[in-house]
């Protein structure tokens, strides 16, 4: 795994490409074979990693909208989808 990418490029990743980075990192961390240095760089690029991820996933749902039907079930207009 090549974690050479600093912390902070993590916001040029797209929400894919996060998402499979931070699964490498959590297999490298759960084998345990990383040293110690290592595994605490890679542990933080793992956090910024899903902060960023938390971060793409907010704002896809602030852009989802749910349509309103009248009683006839007919599009009456949108409004933001509810969270919970």
């Amino acid at each position: 795994m090549t974690t050479s990418t600093p912390i902070a490029d993590v916001s040029a990743l797209s929400f894919e490409q996060a998402v499979e980075e931070l699964e490498r990192i959590v297999a490298a961390l759960e084998r345990g074979d990383v040293a110690l240095d290592k595994s605490i760089e890679i542990y933080e690029r793992g956090e910024a990693l899903k902060k960023h991820c938390e971060k793409l996933l907010n704002a896809a749902e602030n852009r989802i909208e749910k349509i309103r039907l009248d009683r006839a079930g007919n599009p009456q207009g949108v409004e933001p989808l509810d969270n919970g």
